[in-house]
């Protein structure tokens, strides 16, 4: 019942231009170490999150280089994601525990999936914590096993952490963005590196200004005004609310300002329409606040549009994994502004790459001043994007993971 996610064909040597070849020598070095080697990546859904997007490109460049790369998809109705939303939350921070029946639920899950995987594997890269109690379960079926945290659990429920550990705790080795999200139990086997993004993928290719405009246009911006915008998911951690709270307080001062909130709407996220239905009644009917998801036929190309016209990009999350959506944008050389939590300071020096804040009123003072020198938003956006250019693209996150690989071979 597993499902494997066909993925197109990916080339290392389409990236040379980009990260340099320095990069790409020393990848298939690395590669060359490590040929015919079988690794699976298995997690929760296969689209409508940043783990999806990760691997669509992660995976094609892993075959590539020579490694026998497989990722699938785990089995699950909606009792289990359910659950697993609530113990999302709670790992970030929420107070609300799973109930004994939710806990229940995960784990039988869990043990449906761990029967259907398959055996064999040199390596078993299992996202998030979805399926997290699997390598407990069958840890003859690969040689190594690897738990990919892509949350912030600096400030977990203790209660729901502990009930975790134990599952997290016999993996060999487990990956997380930054070391403050490594928790105290894990035992010394954590290893830190970041996620990527693709720089050839169509929501972060280059886009000339008159297609931007056009598909702007196309779902009711008036482009000869200025834009904000968040492209996120609909989750109380990104805080969409508070983003229209800051869009209002600019308004005030500059009337014809706009702002498009877009975001996709995930299989393992339940919760998204109950947080986009609030979002939209936060709007309060407001014509200048476009909501937009991917049902709407917003998709990669379009994100791209809305970020490359912007006058702003906003990512006022509350709590943040790592936000590659922050990166996405930084990327397109647009002025960000991004809350002070989680992966976002890895990826923004305040006042050089962008601005970091912590309440609606900075978000908004931060948004006038850039609306207000135009300036100042062109030298944010190069440093920006010259910073993800050296820090945060695909083939980086290829040369850590081979990396990983090769240790488990030492």
């Amino acid at each position: 019942m597993l499902q494997p996610v066909f993925v197109a064909q990916r080339h290392l040597s389409d990236y040379t231009s980009i990260v340099g070849r320095p990069l790409v020598e020393e990848i298939r070095e690395r590669a060359a170490r490590l040929q015919g080697k079988r690794i699976l990546h298995l997690s929760a859904t296969a689209f409508g999150g940043g783990v999806s997007e990760i691997l669509y490109t992660l995976v094609p460049l892993m075959q590539d280089v020579g490694l026998q790369c497989e990722w699938q998809v785990i089995y699950g109705r909606e009792e289990f994601f359910n659950a697993t939303k609530v113990m999302h939350n709670a790992l970030q921070g929420n107070p609300q525990d799973l109930s004994e029946e939710q806990w229940e639920t995960w784990r039988r899950y869990n043990e449906i999936n761990a029967r259907e995987l398959s055996d064999g594997w040199d390596v078993c890269i299992v996202h998030d914590p979805q399926p997290a109690a699997i390598c407990s379960l069958v840890e003859e079926k690969a040689r190594h096993w690897v738990w990919r945290c892509h949350i912030d659990l600096s400030t977990p429920n203790p209660a729901t952490l502990a009930r975790l550990l134990p599952s997290l705790n016999r993996y060999p080795a487990s990956v997380f963005h930054i070391p403050a999200y490594v928790p105290a139990g894990m035992d010394g086997r954590a290893h830190e590196f970041p996620p990527a993004i693709d720089p050839l993928a169509p929501k972060n290719m280059a886009f000339s200004t008159d297609d931007a405009v056009y598909i702007c246009q196309q779902f009711g911006i008036d482009v000869d005004r200025p834009l904000l915008c968040q492209v996120s998911r609909f989750d109380p951690w990104k805080d969409p609310l508070g983003v229209i709270d800051a869009y209002r307080i600019v308004k005030a001062q500059v009337p014809e300002v706009q702002l498009a909130l877009v975001g996709s709407m995930a299989t393992d996220d339940p919760e998204g329409w109950d947080y986009f239905n609030a979002t939209v009644a936060h709007a309060d009917g407001d014509p200048d606040i476009h909501i937009l998801n991917n049902l709407n036929n917003v998709g990669a190309i379009e994100v791209n549009a809305f970020q490359s016209h912007s006058d702003v990009v906003i990512q006022k999350s509350t709590r943040e994994g790592f936000g590659l959506t922050v990166t996405e944008a930084i990327w397109k050389a647009r002025p960000f502004i991004g809350g002070d939590v989680g992966g976002i300071p890895l990826q923004v020096i305040d006042g050089e790459t962008g601005f970091l804040v912590s309440t609606v009123q900075e978000c908004a003072q931060r948004a006038l001043e850039i609306l207000g020198d135009p300036g100042l938003g062109r030298r944010l956006g190069r440093a920006g994007k010259e910073s993800v250019r050296r820090r945060f693209l695909t083939p980086r996150l290829l040369r850590d993971w081979l990396e990983l690989f090769e240790a488990f071979e030492a």
